[in-house]
């Protein structure tokens, strides 16, 4: 049956490349509902559905992809959004290719290539928010109050299942736009912001409160929302920047990649001087670094007008992080990589200014803890790279603002929250966390999955406090 299927994933429009280095426009252009149904015809609706069980969230992936197929479009967001309240985020920014896609069973036949499954939720998502009205808060008295600290996706996903639940929910955060990593983090061109605002729309329509500008641990008090809330679900993230250290690190035009892309995404720095947040205008820019958002500072570097952008990373392609698209498209928009390559000193000027980054190259020895090789200096390798600016985008550790105010959650020897990775649950009984926070950075996905599991724990707690009560 599967070498009745065409091998070929169904063609999705972009941009052209030329076009989109130039703005901030999303690249994918997604499929047309005729794209989406050829695309779902591929599907063999496997009985075992490995695909349900390669997603964080078990999301039911043949009975949304069936109903595209017939062009029931209801029915298909109504499967999809009983199981995730981020869909168009997922099917923008999610790691299918590691995840549902990765085991897709056509995807394992020689020569085929797996369903688009996320593309295929993109278009659901997008059709919904087009065609069908938001949903309404649960009607009766409210289970129980909850408070979610911090409005990224695992906080969203906390938010949306409490409240489908029946209990008020309010989410706490810090910045002045909810969204989290969503919004700050990951640029336009990847995922618009009308479009987690959309998303986070549905939540307010369902009946939960986001408070602004809170910062718990300073503003807000842990102890105060214990007072007011059965339970609380902590998922600030893990937004405090790793610098290498190496020297010259303080020269003006070295960033973080933290700093850089807050600036450009949440700051609308690319849209300047229409919102009065200017960044720097480079030439020559260095990205240390091979994930997702060292691909993401490289691409938003370029489309600033910088003429030469150049990723240095210390292993290889095989060993690459970030997802297999975002590196294509990486490359289509002129972004160098540099492979085995590590930096070891940025160079300044009489000013202060960074002029150039001292490279070596590096070798791979034995396997790490991580199972990959380890990287290993070449000797007498060193070289440079004229560079006016100069990001850093390896990893992110956690935000102290809570942690440090609340002594009384257990941390493991990261410095992350220990919470049990099937429930959430914290050493504070009534508090959970998830996300980032707990595992360190990691996927919009894996967040959501863990802020679902927790959803499922808060309730029973809460029930079972109640009824004791």
């Amino acid at each position: 049956m599967a070498l009745m299927k065409p091998k070929t994933k169904t063609p999705i429009r972009e941009q052209d490349p030329k076009e989109r280095c130039s703005n901030f426009k999303e690249v994918c252009l997604g499929y047309t509902l005729e794209e989406g149904q050829e695309e779902a015809k591929r599907c063999l609706q496997c009985r075992n559905a490995p695909c349900i069980k390669g997603c964080p969230v078990g999301i039911d992936i043949p009975g949304f992809i069936k109903a595209v197929e017939e062009g029931d479009m209801p029915r298909a967001a109504e499967i999809l959004c009983s199981y995730t309240s981020l869909p168009a985020v997922c099917g923008r920014v999610c790691p299918q290719e590691t995840q549902c896609e990765g085991v897709c069973t056509l995807g394992r036949v020689p020569g085929f290539e797996p369903v688009a499954i996320g593309k295929l939720e993109r278009l659901v998502a997008d059709w919904k928010y087009q065609h069908m009205t938001d949903p309404k808060p649960p009607q009766g008295p409210h289970k129980g109050r909850v408070a979610v600290v911090g409005s990224g996706p695992s906080g969203l996903t906390v938010a949306g299942e409490m409240a489908k639940r029946g209990y008020q929910v309010v989410i706490f955060e810090a910045l002045h736009e909810p969204g989290g990593v969503l919004v700050y983090g990951i640029p336009e061109f990847r995922l618009p912001k009308s479009i987690v605002k959309m998303e986070i729309d549905a939540l307010k329509a369902m009946g939960v409160q986001v408070v602004t500008n809170a910062v718990v641990g300073k503003s807000v008090e842990m102890r105060e929302l214990m007072e007011q809330f059965d339970a609380i679900y902590i998922a600030v993230g893990a937004g405090a920047p790793h610098f290498q250290g190496i020297p010259g690190t303080t020269l003006n035009g070295v960033y973080s990649a933290s700093e850089y892309l807050t600036r450009i995404n949440l700051m609308h720095a690319y849209e300047f001087p229409a919102y009065d947040t200017p960044t720097k205008r480079s030439q020559r820019v260095v990205v240390v670094g091979g994930g997702n958002v060292a691909m993401d500072a490289a691409r938003s570097a370029r489309r600033l007008g910088a003429q030469e952008v150049q990723v240095v990373y210390r292993r290889s392609l095989k060993e690459l992080p970030a997802r297999i698209e975002e590196y294509h498209h990486a490359v289509e928009e002129g972004i160098i990589f540099n492979w085995l390559t590590n930096p070891v000193e940025y160079l300044g000027d009489q000013n202060g200014q960074l002029i150039g980054v001292k490279c070596i190259r590096m070798e791979l020895g034995e396997p790490d803890a991580s199972g990959r090789r380890r990287p290993v200096p070449v000797p007498g390798s060193e070289f440079v790279i004229e560079a006016d600016t100069a990001i850093e985008a390896i990893g992110q550790g956690a935000n102290r603002v809570l942690l440090s105010s609340f002594p009384e959650l257990k941390l493991n020897k990261w410095g992350y929250i220990e919470a049990d990775p099937k429930t959430g649950a914290t050493s504070v009984p009534g508090v959970y966390a998830g996300g980032d926070i707990v595992t360190g950075a990691a996927t919009v996905i894996l967040a959501m999955g863990a802020g679902k599991d927790a959803a499922e724990a808060m309730d029973r707690y809460i029930s079972e406090k109640r009824g004791n009560a």
